[in-house]
Formats: C-alpha cells, structure tokens, sequence
C-alpha cells in the first residue's frame, strides 16, 4: 500500500520507511511536523498515514490533531497513531473519530517487534482497530463500571476484540470454539449496552467503553 510517515525523528522516520519498503509497501513521503502531513497527505492520496502523536511546532498532540483532519476530510484514509506512553484520552479520541477506513493505536516499543507492527499497520489498512495491548493490559488494572460487569473471561475477550483480533484469532487464542466467542461478545454488548447495529460498528463501540471504563 501507499504510506505517509509523519515523525520528528529522524533515525526513527527514516527507520520506519525502510522497515515498511522491505514488507513491500511504497512510503510516498516522509515528514517531521504536522502541517506536513497533511500536506503530504493531500498531494499523495496514501491509503495510510502512520504518525506520532506529539510533533513540532509544540510536541503536545499535534500529530493526533492533524490525524483526526485526514479522517474528517478523507473517511477513506487508514491512519496508525504512535505513542511514547499509554494516553487513554488520546486511544479514545481517535477511535470516536467516526466510520471509515482502519484506525489504530500503537506505543513505540510495538515497532521493536517488526512482524508485530506491520501486521497490526495491515490489519489497520484493511478496515480493522487496532489498540496496543499494553494499552488493554493497564486499562484491565483499572477497570471500572460497566467494565465490572463482565466475568473474566468476556474482559479477556473485550482485550482481544481490542487488540484487533478476529473471532477466529480470539477462539484460537483462548483454546475456545468459535460459537463460544461468538457467545462471549453478544454478552458484553449486552452487557455493555450497545444497542444493535453492524457488528464490526459495535465491537469499536465496545472498545471505546473499554477504554473509558
């Protein structure tokens, strides 16, 4: 796919352009600072933008403001977030950013794990969310209403749906038949509150109340 790369540093930018041409995709531009980006974005028409969330001029979040534009003026635009920390507030602005292509959100060190990251950039890319699981890991340590109204197990499930994972990847993953996820998620949106709709539009849904619970 076409990739635009926003990062203010330069071994990590150039770092990561390289990293995704050797997984065959074509980074179209490579750029430092928001207006960039958007910039970028507008000339090239990429299928995905990953980028940092704080970037010059003021390293506060910029980057996440000028990804939360792309999603406004192209719905159709996959965007990867990066993050130095776990930000809650930040992972749940982005996925509230409305229907449309992938969204995901990611902390630095994921980039370590090579695989890992360009599989979550392709599951991204192909409509999916993606949050970090360090993410879910300390959201699970803080677990509030209505999240207490889950058993272990469906919050095990609501981690994974989280994460990205497919039904198929969750049974796999928890040694489970795919009818007992199956019946594990209509619990938590049950449980959740979520009224019905597209499964895909709830199972965000339900991420988002995971990350705000």
């Amino acid at each position: 796919m076409r990739v635009v790369i926003a990062e203010d540093a330069v071994l990590l930018r150039e770092g990561l352009a390289g990293l995704l041409e050797r997984f065959g995709h074509t980074v179209v531009a490579a750029v430092g600072d928001a207006p960039a980006l958007v910039e970028a974005v507008a000339e090239h028409r990429p299928e995905a933008v990953v980028t940092d969330v704080r970037m010059p001029p003021g390293f506060t979040d910029e980057g996440l403001r000028a990804a939360l534009e792309l999603r406004d003026r192209h719905p159709d635009l996959a965007v990867l977030v990066l993050s130095q920390y776990v930000e809650q507030t930040y992972a749940a602005e982005l996925l509230e950013s409305g229907a449309g292509a992938g969204i995901g959100y990611l902390l630095k060190d994921r980039i370590g794990d090579v695989r890992e990251f360009v599989d979550a950039l392709d599951r991204v890319a192909a409509g999916g969310t993606v949050v970090d699981p360090e993410v879910v890991r300390q959201l699970l340590r803080r677990r509030r209403d209505p999240l207490a109204r889950l058993t272990p197990r469906e919050q095990e499930v609501l981690g994974l749906i989280a994460e990205g994972r497919s039904n198929a990847s969750i049974a796999k993953e928890l040694y489970v038949s795919d009818a007992a996820v199956a019946k594990h998620i209509a619990n938590i949106f049950t449980k959740l509150d979520l009224p019905p709709a597209a499964d895909g539009h709830r199972r965000v849904l339900a991420v988002l109340a995971y990350l705000r619970g």
